[in-house]
């Protein structure tokens, strides 16, 4: 899967989802401008020690995105959507692309690609969720309907272990 933001602004909704897509084998793509260096200690603070290990790529802009990956499935995130982002589905090598935090994606970006905007369902009258969390949402669905594949499954406890074992 690939997690892609656009023009993001605030490094620790960056860090955050940085961390999540360490943590379930997610590549990261990074449209700018950015609002915040990718060396601040905001993101890195928000990410963990995981940032390191973070498969993370960056381009200009939309355009070279675009060119970089040729042929990409490419899922906008979006409170304009006219489907649920769980009523699709999602393949192993799906992009889901978010906006930056004060505008979403560029309506120009949208218009285009209408047939895969999704959105994830809130109450009338209120513009969005946190960043971080609408991605936590749809990632974690689309890697629901990939049952969870090369994920870990099954927990331990630290100290004790669990009854049943």
């Amino acid at each position: 899967m690939h997690i892609v933001l656009h023009e993001p602004e605030i490094p620790g909704n960056t860090g955050n989802i940085g961390r999540s897509c360490v943590v379930t084998g997610t590549s990261l793509h990074l449209i700018e401008p950015l609002g915040f260096e990718i060396t601040e200690k905001q993101i890195r603070r928000s990410g963990l020690d995981y940032w390191k290990d973070l498969d993370v790529h960056t381009y200009a802009d939309y355009g070279e995105f675009l060119a970089k990956n040729p042929g990409a499935k490419i899922w906008y995130a979006t409170t304009k959507a006219h489907q649920i982002y769980s009523d699709v589905t999602f393949g192993p090598d799906d992009y889901i692309m978010f906006g930056k935090e004060s505008a979403g994606i560029p309506e120009e970006i949208l218009v285009e690609n209408e047939e895969t905007c999704i959105r994830i369902p809130m109450l009338e009258g209120y513009r969005s969720l946190n960043l971080s969390n609408s991605v936590a949402i749809v990632l974690y669905e689309a890697l629901r309907q990939q049952d969870f594949l090369s994920l870990e499954r099954d927990g331990e406890l630290h100290r004790l272990h669990w009854k049943s074992e």
